[in-house]
């Protein structure tokens, strides 16, 4: 039986609607239209819902296109976007590639200063903004048009009355500029090209079904390499519905899953933890003996999907689905950080197809995904065809830090050689400063970052993330950092640290549930059992031996990971 790829169907427009190894993003837009005129592309609740068909997203791309084109910008010039999700954001995006440029989003959440530090760097000419920091950048940079209808120069109002030249991108060409850092300073642009994106969103697909009835859900923010490939590029490129939410607020977000019947709902470990831990929370208000016997069948179905290949959840656990507005999801997927395996065991129990990947902004960004067929808890996931992967220096324990090769690696940091040369070896491995290890069936384990490894007295390496990792569905702790602290100078060893925020609303709803007034050393005894809970089931040179209990949350970006250098 032949194995025929999730891309086969691109032969049958290659010479008509591309000439490469793989389309360009323009060229990838135009075969889903041919496909797919009048299925829905862009939907948005503002408030009320509307929707663009792809015939009509296509129309209003050639526009802006056109009109970017009639600018006199030289070929490869680079364009910025930056602005909330929304349809004027990715049809920006898309004309910008469209008329042959680069395009450099920007995180929306950086400050005024940040941007203009970003629109130095990137040499961008020209910008797309939302309304919010409209008038605080228009006068910064040559060219400036809003994706809001409140300002001046609306995108979908700028149009070009003749038929500008537009000499088509190839596929080799620069796509994006990605930036990884924000801050002050010379930040890093990861050059991506046409190649990288698109091979990248075909190939992840032989680990992850998609299809043209799908309803992608764009939450967290699309500048982001993890929403940019895994939610829009992957939804344009089968045809499927892309929703875009604008709100991080709990009654909106299940709000709009219900209405807009998302099946492909995509986020971080906060975000999974989040929904899951109000799941549970509903479950033990129906008091301990329905706790119980749910668990007992959660057990069950989650054992008969692993072994018979069969999904019993939807079923059994319909209802309480449907309550937490995730009815209609048939796949979630997580990535921007590690998850816990107890997690990712319990949304599969549940009879919800759960997915992990791994990847990084310098990778377009997949490089590994859990196949829904053959899904491992503990893994990030079995590596996509044509990457190639390897662990370098490996321990003992086969750990070791991950390089990689492969058609969506970057072509390096934009005006930044040294910078590039200190991430790639000799011989052409991008080197992902990640340590993990990989199993004989292709399926990488992440145990951190090299920079972030403890260094314990009794020389043993630990990995913060692990130890955080066991901590995710306890919801008294709001945000936990593990760091080593100094013991001993001269030996240079470190003791373990976990530093602590805790929930604020959780102690709250125990104070009234008791009635009673919590105190702060109420709060500390409490991490202290928790802590001690996780400590002894973690190995002796792992074990947390000092407590910090933090008054101010932790700063975090906008993809909900701790900015660990800010912690003092």
């Amino acid at each position: 039986m032949t194995n025929i790829t999730p891309w086969a169907f691109l032969e049958n427009y290659r010479g008509t609607h591309f000439k490469g190894t793989w389309p360009t993003l323009p060229e990838m837009f135009r075969i889903t239209v041919a496909r797919f005129p009048d299925r829905p592309c862009f939907t948005i609740f503002n408030p009320d819902r509307t929707t663009l068909t792809y015939r009509d997203t296509l129309a209003l791309i050639e526009q802006v296109a056109n009109f970017l084109a009639s600018q006199h910008f030289e070929r490869g010039s680079k364009i910025a976007v930056t602005g909330k999700n929304s349809p004027e954001w990715a049809i920006a995006y898309l004309a910008i590639l469209f008329a042959g440029f680069t395009v450099v989003p920007i995180d929306y959440q950086l400050s005024v200063d940040e941007i203009k530090n970003i629109l130095k760097a990137s040499d961008a000419q020209a910008l797309f903004v939302d309304e919010e920091k409209y008038d605080a950048l228009k006068d910064g940079i040559q060219h400036c048009w809003s994706l809001s209808k409140a300002k001046p120069a609306y995108i979908y109002e700028l149009t070009f009355s003749g038929t500008a030249h537009i000499e088509p991108a190839q596929e080799e060409d620069l796509a994006a500029i990605l930036f990884t850092s924000g801050t002050t300073g010379i930040p890093k642009g990861a050059m991506l090209t046409h190649r990288n994106f698109v091979s990248d969103c075909y190939l992840a697909q032989a680990n992850l079904n998609i299809f043209e009835t799908d309803v992608f859900y764009a939450l967290l923010p699309i500048h982001h390499a993890y929403t940019m490939l895994a939610v829009f590029i992957e939804a344009i490129s089968v045809g499927a519905e892309l929703v875009f939410g604008q709100r991080m607020v709990t009654t909106a977000i299940l709000k709009e899953l219900k209405e807009a019947k998302v099946t492909m709902f995509l986020g971080v470990p906060l975000l999974f933890n989040k929904v899951l831990a109000g799941i549970i929370k509903g479950i033990k208000a129906k008091g301990f003996l329905v706790y119980g016997l749910i668990s007992v069948l959660m057990a069950i179905s989650g054992f008969i999907k692993k072994v018979f290949k069969v999904n019993p959840g939807k079923k059994m656990f319909g209802s309480i689905l449907d309550k937490a507005s995730l009815k209609s999801i048939r796949i979630c997927i997580c990535g921007g950080g590690p998850l816990a395996p107890s997690v990712f065991r319990k949304y599969n129990q549940l009879g919800i197809d759960f997915v992990q990947g791994y990847g990084l902004t310098e990778t377009s960004p997949i490089l590994t995904l859990n196949p829904v067929e053959a899904y491992k808890e503990t893994s990030v996931g079995k590596i996509l065809p044509q990457v190639e992967m390897k662990i370098l220096e490996p321990d003992h324990d086969g750990r070791g830090e991950i390089a990689v090769k492969g058609p969506m690696v970057m072509k390096g940091y934009y005006k930044n050689e040294a910078a590039t040369r200190e991430v790639f070896t000799s011989d052409g491995w991008f080197k992902t400063g990640d340590v993990g290890y990989l199993d004989k069936e292709n399926y990488l384990y992440l145990t951190g970052r090299a920079k972030n490894v403890i260094v314990t007295e009794g020389g043993k390496n630990v990995y913060p993330e692990e130890i955080e990792n066991a901590f995710q569905l306890y919801s008294e702790i709001e945000q936990i950092l593990v760091r080593g602290y100094l013991l001993d100078k001269r030996e240079k060893s470190e003791g373990i640290e976990a530093c602590i925020y805790p929930s604020k609303e959780w102690f709250d709803q125990e104070a009234v549930r008791n009635g009673m007034t919590i105190q702060d050393g109420d709060i500390e005894a409490r991490i202290k059992h928790i802590v001690d809970e996780v400590n002894a089931k973690l190995l002796p040179y792992q074990r947390i031996s000092k407590i910090t209990i933090l008054t101010e949350p932790l700063e975090m970006t906008t993809t909900k990971k701790i900015k660990r250098h800010t912690v003092k």
